[in-house]
C-alpha cells in the first residue's frame, strides 16, 4: 500500500520500534522505514548532517512519526526546528506517543503538528492505528512539494 517513499520513525524505545515494524509488515507497507533513536539523530537525518551528511536532501520523508519523549532533543524541540526551517516546514509530522496529557497535545498543535496519535497498548489496536495512519498519510494525503532548495 502506498508509494515507495521513506517514512521517518523517531523512536527511542526498541519495543515500540519493533511493534511499528511488525505493524507495517502486517499492513503490507512497502515504504522504507528509517529509524532514528533520538531527537538529535532525527535532526541530523532531516538536515543532512553528521552520519547522514551524504544523504540526498531532495529525498525527504513522506511522513515523520515523532515520539514526544526523546533523549538528547525532545520531540517538541524537533518539531520546532522542523517547522522553523524552509526545507522541512511543510513535511507532514505525526506525533506518535504514549502521552495523553493535554499540555503535550496543545504544545504539539501550537508548534504545527499535523496529527497527534496516542499509541494504543493493545497490539491489534496498534496495527489498526498504523494501518489507518498509513492509508491516510501514504495514500490519500496530497503532500506539498518539498525540495532541498
Amino acid at each position: 500500500m502506498g508509494k515507495n517513499h521513506v517514512i521517518l520513525l523517531v523512536e527511542d524505545n526498541p519495543d515500540d520500534e519493533e511493534l511499528t515494524r511488525l505493524a507495517f509488515k502486517e499492513c503490507k507497507f512497502v515504504n522504507e522505514l528509517v529509524v532514528t533513536r533520538d531527537g538529535q539523530e532525527a535532526l541530523d537525518y532531516l538536515f543532512v548532517a553528521g552520519k547522514y551528511s551524504d544523504r540526498d536532501v531532495a529525498n525527504q520523508p513522506q511522513v515523520i512519526l515523532l515520539d514526544l519523549k526523546l533523549p538528547k532533543v525532545d520531540g517538541l524541540e524537533v518539531l520546532r526546528r522542523i517547522r522553523g526551517h524552509h526545507k522541512t516546514k511543510l513535511l507532514p509530522v505525526v506525533m506518535l506517543t504514549s502521552s495523553k496529557q493535554e499540555q503535550d497535545i496543545l504544545a504539539s498543535y501550537s508548534l504545527g503538528i499535523n496529527s497527534y496519535i496516542q499509541k494504543p497498548v493493545d497490539f491489534n489496536q496498534f496495527i489498526e492505528a498504523v494501518r489507518q495512519l498509513g492509508l491516510y498519510w501514504l495514500v490519500l494525503n496530497e503532500a506539498a512539494a518539498t525540495t532541498g532548495k
